[in-house]
Order: C-alpha cells, then structure tokens, then sequence
C-alpha cells in the first residue's frame, strides 16, 4: 500500500492474521503512470497505467499470495497447495519460500512457459493437468478434487476467487484504495477479467473507500474480456444477472477461465458502478500489447493489455464521459510471456565487427 498512513487508514477494512501476518516482499505501492501516446491519440487525455506488473513476481498476484501464504503459515501448514493458470502459481510459490513452506501447484495444461519456469524456480512441484481451466466441466471436477484433497489433509486449496478463498482475495482491495489515494477523480476503471476476482476485489476496495469517505464519487467499473472467454462482459451489456460458462478458447494467458468463479459478482459490481463490458478480439490484444511496448515503453503480456483495449473500445464506442482520470489497470509483466515478445519484437540481427559501421547507415 502507499505508505503506512495509507495501511493505518484501511487497516480495519483487512484480513487479520496472526503471529507475522501477510508475508511481505514488498508487494503494492505500484506506480500510476500517464500515457504518453496511446491516451492522446485515442482522445482519452487522461489515461492512466496501474502497473501491477512491477510487483515482485510481475503480477497482482503478489497482494493476493501475502494473504494467503500468511494465513497458512499462521495455521501451521507446512506446504500449500493451489490452482493456477500461471501468475497465482508464480505468486504462491515465491512467497511459500519466503515463508520457508512447500508448494504444490496444479496449473492449466497451457501456462506459458516462462510461468512454469518461474514457479520451479522459486522450488515448487508443478503439476500440468490436462484441459484444466480449458474444458468447463473438467476444470470443476479438477477443482472439487483438489479441494477434497486438501481438506482431507486440513489445508487450505489456494484459488484467486472470492468464491473459493475470501480472506486471501481480500489482499487485491489494495488496488483500490492506493487508486482512490493517488487519483480520486477517476471516472472509469477497465479490469481484465478471467474468473472475476480481480474485478470484485477492486469493486470491494471501493466500497471500502465510501465508507470512509461518503462524497467519494466511485468510478464505473468495466469487465474487459478476450473474445475466447467470454463469461461476462456479453451478460453484462444484454442486462443478464448471470455470468454464463463457455469453453474457452483464449490463447490470453491468466483469462481463460471458462467455469463459474465469481462471474455473478462481477456483472453485479460492475451494474452498480455503472461499468459496461467489453470484449475484445484476441488480435486487437496482441496490437495493443506492441503499442504499450513501442509507443509507451510499457512490457506486459496479453493479459496486461486487455484492460487499455477495453479504454480504447469504450472510447471508440463513446462510452467515456469527459476528460477524468481514465485507469488501465496492466496485470501481469511481459517476461511472463517470452513467445508473445518474440511475437510482437522478432529476431536480433547477428552480424560480425566488419559490419558494425555499416548498421549507422540508414535509407
């Protein structure tokens, strides 16, 4: 969080842990940073860029994983076990050996794998199951089992969703409330949405931020999704309750998450906010990641930029009000994801020393 003011501020609004509560490897006070281009060419003079990736692990994960590593390490657990389709797997396992527990990962049969490499880095087990997070039916019945499992052995099964782990889920709220600290006037906020956490852990911050402070005005809170996940954001604009499952079809790492998490909630939130939902072509994705990368010097993987295709859908459909803050919120770091930089940056140029002089000469 943004400073021990800000901690002490919403402290009551936390998990309490006890013993050393939240691990902490210096997780949160993530910059906002103005877009230089990408903002003034699209007309949204404002937008600005929550830059999640630059938490230790290079996600929001990170707020997540402190809760949750702290809770088992108050129980007395001695290893943790979690699902994941990368980032949550990278988180866990960096902060269960902070923590000095085992971690046993059961992640999506398609984890980048620069993901994979960085979770067996930090000395976890990784498992890759087969149509996990890809088939709707087999993701639940992945899930029940693993569940089953851990309580069977008295821990706790880690998943980045409200409906599944709460007080852990509780640690993402931060986001929230460092935005309403650093840009109180925003006026829309675009979340990437998988299986909604995200979405209604910042929605949840926000709602903390009112209780403290009545004539905050919210900002609306949109769902952004790939086209090949699309639970919520279709449901949201045709005015539906219910988030819907699909088989998903994504190659947008961290968001296909076809099954019902906390989908309900997120049309939920973001109707009472005022937010709209997107969705977004997966090659529009991949544009907008080059942009970050070429026009901002931003690095992010698909997923991070997903939330600044939405601001650009919205503002192309003149679904953005006035000149307010206008906030991405970029998820996940580049590196996360070596073959989408290979993608959108090629090969080097291999040349020996007589040609050295040669490359200052331009057309």
């Amino acid at each position: 969080m943004s400073g021990d003011g800000l901690s002490r501020r919403y402290a009551g609004f936390l998990p309490k842990i006890a013993g050393a509560g939240p691990v902490d490897l210096g997780q949160g006070s993530t910059p906002l940073v103005r877009s230089r281009s990408i903002g003034p060419k699209a007309d949204i003079p404002n937008l600005m860029f929550k830059m999640e990736h630059l938490n230790p692990t290079g996600s929001y994960k990170d707020r997540f994983a402190s809760f949750a590593i702290g809770r088992a390490r108050a129980s007395g657990a001695n290893r943790c076990l979690a699902t994941s389709s990368g980032n949550t797997g990278a988180a866990l396992a960096a902060y269960a050996a902070a923590a000095g527990l085992d971690c046993a990962l059961y992640v999506s049969e398609n984890a980048p794998e620069g993901k994979l490499a960085q979770m067996l880095a930090y000395g976890a087990q990784v498992y890759r199951v087969d149509r996990f997070t890809i088939d709707p039916e087999e993701s639940s019945a992945i899930s029940d089992l693993l569940e089953q499992e851990a309580a069977r052995r008295g821990l706790e099964l880690f998943i980045t969703a409200y409906a599944v782990c709460p007080e852990a889920m509780e640690g993402i709220k931060t986001i929230a409330h460092e935005l309403h600290e650093d840009t109180p006037a925003a006026t829309d906020i675009f979340v990437p949405v998988g299986g909604g956490g995200l979405h209604v852990a910042i929605s949840r911050g926000y709602e903390d931020v009112a209780a403290l402070d009545a004539d905050a005005a919210p900002p609306r809170i949109h769902a952004v999704q790939p086209s090949g996940n699309d639970t919520v954001a279709t449901p949201l604009r045709r005015g539906e309750t219910q988030a819907r499952p699909v088989s998903t079809s994504t190659s947008i790492s961290g968001l296909g998450v076809g099954f019902i998490l906390d989908g309900h909630d997120v049309i939920r939130h973001a109707r009472a906010t005022g937010g709209q939902g997107f969705v977004i072509d997966e090659d529009e994705i991949q544009r907008v990641q080059r942009r970050l990368a070429r026009e901002e010097g931003i690095l992010v993987e698909p997923a991070g930029a997903v939330s600044v295709a939405g601001a650009l859908a919205a503002a192309q459909e003149g679904e953005i009000s006035g000149d307010g803050p206008v906030v991405c919120i970029l998820t996940g770091h580049g590196f996360k994801d070596p073959g989408t930089l290979h993608n959108i940056g090629g090969d080097a140029v291999r040349i020996g020393r007589a040609d050295i002089i040669g490359t200052f000469e331009h057309d």
